[in-house]
């Protein structure tokens, strides 16, 4: 039976906020199929799966600064693990650098056709342009993307793909992001003086393409039309004030549910391609109504309208004004109905143990 070892560039559990690497943490927690993991030695150690920890010595260090060579110590590790008579499916998260001198080691060491290259892509437009995406797409075995859209930008970009493709949608903890009561809502509105407000949310880093500064213009704009609103901003500070808007700061994970339950209308201006969007389906499970920026990934998240209200142009302020005010007009909202499934833990953990059964099932 093939063995499965993930290379991970974080160490596993990650002591810092990471999407992928907080849902390899859950899928290993549960029902898993890895077998191996290749990391940094974490602060502290699963005892589901087998670690074989990634160092180096002066000689290596040497070699990784003067000879270029940064992936020595990962290839060193994996070299540890493998066995030429076994079959193996190699993981890889984002990290495209590492594909050349791991096709390279493979080969040097006769263990090429018996190790299928699975590389997990959390990006959403093609990393590599046409040319340059030729080699990478010849070095490994299957691609796994977030969306099915993202595919169909590689397909169209790419003149060659000589690999496999499949989709693997993010997945959150539902049992901890999910649509509370009334009057459980009102009880978290009363915590922070909002009982009477429609309140908005913005949750992301505060970088300009997340397009906080963007969606704070818009809000000076609903203001003016609309007092009785409130925009709770997670995850950013400013040293001025704006009326209506709280800045929050970088709340704790596992304290950040609550703010999106309170939450009438989440907001999602982002002005880049993104892959998926996590905080947009937590946000979605959590009860918000959803105003997102139609650009990668996100339209097919909302299944294209279906659970939100997309923006067509949204770098155009009054698309967002209008949507927004749209929203706040409606005498009634209409439900969104969010299957208990949908964009979970559980349909990640499942769907990755699909992928590497079917991986599996191509050595037979």
């Amino acid at each position: 039976m093939a063995k499965v070892i993930l290379i991970s560039q974080f160490p596993l559990p990650y002591s810092k906020i990471g999407s992928w690497s907080t849902m390899y943490y859950n899928y290993l927690m549960n029902n898993h199929l890895i077998d191996y993991v290749i990391c940094q030695k974490p602060e502290s150690i699963l005892n589901t799966v087998k670690y074989q920890f990634v160092s180096e010595n002066i000689i290596d260090k040497i070699k990784r600064k003067f000879f270029k060579k940064p992936y020595l110590r990962y290839l060193k590790a994996l070299n540890q693990v493998i066995k030429k008579d076994n079959k193996y499916i190699i993981q890889i998260v984002d990290n495209f650098g590492i594909v050349k001198p791991l096709q390279e080691f493979l080969i040097q060491n006769s263990l090429r056709e018996n190790c299928q290259v699975q590389f997990f892509y959390h990006g959403f437009p093609p990393y590599l342009e046409n040319f340059r995406g030729r080699w990478f797409f010849e070095n490994i075995d299957e691609m796994i993307l977030l969306t099915l859209d993202s595919y169909k930008v590689h397909k169209d970009t790419y003149t060659t793909l000589p690999c496999k493709f499949s989709v693997l949608h993010n997945g959150i903890n539902t049992d901890q992001f999910h649509k509370i009561s009334a009057e459980e809502k009102l009880i978290f509105k009363n915590q922070l003086g909002l009982k009477e407000k429609k309140v908005f949310i913005w949750c992301s880093k505060d970088i300009p393409k997340k397009g906080l500064d963007f969606i704070l213009e818009v809000w000076k704009k609903i203001q003016e039309q609309n007092k009785n609103t409130a925009l709770l901003v997670v995850g950013a500070t400013r040293n001025y004030q704006i009326e209506g808007v709280h800045f929050l700061g970088r709340i704790p994970n596992n304290e950040l549910s609550k703010y999106y339950q309170m939450s009438d209308c989440y907001l999602f201006p982002t002005l880049c391609h993104e892959g998926f969007g996590m905080s947009l389906i937590e946000a979605l499970h959590s009860g918000c109504y959803c105003i997102a920026s139609a650009i990668g990934g996100v339209p097919e998240v909302l299944q294209y309208g279906k659970l939100g209200r997309l923006i067509e142009n949204p770098h155009f302020q009054q698309e967002w004004e209008d949507a927004i005010l749209e929203f706040l007009n409606q005498k009634e909202i209409k439900e969104t109905v969010i299957p208990d499934n949908l964009y979970s833990t559980q349909s990640w953990n499942s769907g990755m143990n699909k992928i590497i059964e079917n991986a599996k099932d191509r050595f037979k």
